[in-house]
């Protein structure tokens, strides 16, 4: 099966066709360090870290770009308010994201630029831009013609009348047309600038990404990503700069994944819904939080509950729980064999990263395991789930570290461990097995062991 994609651009789920099949190009926006990550913030991690994936397992090399903003308007403001430099905050907050993306499992892109690290070429790509006509200088900004360029609004399908109704809340007076937006912008002390032919100032955030993905993929690559929320106006703006700028298309494939909203609600501030990723580490395995985020397929969106916690621990425990034979040995090379990859797991992916799908063949092959009758058989099944199981960023741990680890962060009382029994007996009672093994295998992530007797329950902590 080849890789089918969802392109935003055509609204059209089709076949990849890479510019070189040898070499995969994918430029995805990263974050704009200002604030600690939030649970939003790791949605589009963990999707494109998966499609990373996907791409290095089908083809012979592959190219992730994802930047690290850290010229923005939000870092001078966040200065501003707490008294810190910049410097300290853009550090302090790359490296909030860098844990992130260990925690959920995530593996380093190819490259990382930073804004800082291409002022030359942000300048350049501006002064191409007013050359061209495409943009002009006014009271020391410089500006995007929205009008110049033809085919603006193609990603986001917004017509000039939505644009201009977007635009015209409050237009500066340094703009000819409402929709205009700011390549360059003027600086004064504190906030950071470079010197340039337009003066002394910083770059606008659209021209940044632009700019950066040019320099390291080329003019067209194959594929860009980000969350749906950035492509109206972010995406839209890069297109308009980069095609304007090269004459050429920027990214032939768009992808977005969808909103995450916390209980039904949309995550802000003023709700005080706003998951820090930092405050899960201390609660949470990163495992459980991968598992959750990727649980929907990428483009829905997904509600972020305690339910679905609870569902993804209980997921991996299953995983965990089928493996447990295993010898530490087998558990000890991370490496990946693409040779012994779950055929029905790939195609699964193949088909625009359909994780549901995915994931339920994984839970079949745990079920097969279980029902093994032959241990040849049932030690190959092993195999096999866990080398696609890591494929996709689970089980990085064996099994016993996995259940003894649960226990430093999962503390219980007896109380609740007689509740969870409760439930469990109630559960068998009314032959609802799967409950009952449910409830036995979160006990077990808890570092709890059941053992059914004549006599009832009984229970051990597992050290």
């Amino acid at each position: 099966m080849t890789v089918q994609l969802y392109n935003t651009r055509t609204r059209t789920k089709t076949a990849f066709s890479p510019i070189d099949p040898a070499h995969i190009q994918m430029y995805v926006c990263g974050p704009t360090v200002y604030a600690p990550p939030h649970i939003g913030n790791g949605r589009p991690v963990v999707v494109f870290d998966l499609l990373f994936r996907l791409l290095q397992a089908v083809y012979p090399k592959v190219t992730y770009v994802r930047n690290i903003t850290d010229v923005d308007d939000k870092i001078n403001q966040r200065a501003l308010e707490t008294g810190r430099s910049i410097q300290d905050i853009t550090t302090e907050t790359t490296e909030y994201f860098h844990e992130t993306c260990v925690y959920l499992g995530a593996v380093s892109p190819t490259v990382e630029p930073r804004v800082t690290g291409h002022i030359p070429e942000i300048i350049q790509m501006i002064q191409t831009l007013v050359d061209k006509g495409f943009a002009y200088e006014k009271e020391g900004h410089v500006l995007y013609r929205v009008h110049r360029f033809a085919d603006y609004g193609q990603l986001s399908r917004k017509n000039q009348d939505e644009l201009l109704a977007g635009a015209r809340v409050e237009v500066a007076p340094y703009k000819e047309n409402a929709e205009d937006f700011v390549l360059w912008k003027p600086s004064t002390a504190p906030t950071p600038g470079w010197e340039s032919p337009f003066g002394y100032g910083r770059p606008g955030w659209h021209i940044e990404c632009s700019a950066m993905s040019s320099k390291h993929l080329g003019e067209t690559f194959d594929i860009h990503g980000g969350g749906i929320d950035l492509v109206f106006p972010h995406h839209e703006n890069e297109i308009a700069q980069s095609t304007a700028c090269h004459d050429a298309p920027m990214a032939n494939v768009w992808m977005h994944n969808g909103h995450l909203s916390v209980n039904g609600q949309k995550m802000s501030k003023s709700v005080g819904n706003v998951i820090i990723i930092q405050d899960l580490m201390h609660t949470l395995n990163g495992q459980i939080v991968r598992w959750g985020l990727l649980s929907s397929q990428y483009r829905q969106p997904l509600d972020w509950t305690q339910e679905l916690v609870q569902n993804s621990h209980a997921a991996l425990n299953r995983l965990y729980t089928a493996l447990e034979t295993l010898s530490d040995e087998l558990w000890t090379p991370l490496s990946i064999d693409y040779q012994n990859i779950d055929t029905v797991v790939l195609s699964a992916l193949q088909d625009d990263l359909n994780t549901p799908a995915a994931f339920a063949r994984l839970h079949e092959l745990v079920h097969a395991i279980n029902t093994a009758v032959n241990a040849q058989d049932k030690f190959q099944l092993q195999t096999i789930l866990l080398n696609t199981a890591r494929f996709m960023g689970f089980l990085t741990v064996s099994a016993n570290e996995w259940f003894r680890g649960a226990l430093s962060i999962d503390a219980i009382s007896e109380s609740e461990i007689q509740d969870y029994l409760d439930q469990r007996q109630a559960a068998k009672l009314a032959k609802d097995f799967k409950t009952a093994d449910d409830i036995r295998d979160t006990l077990r992530s808890k570092g709890v062991i059941i053992k059914d007797t004549p006599t009832g329950q009984e229970w051990q902590r597992a050290n």
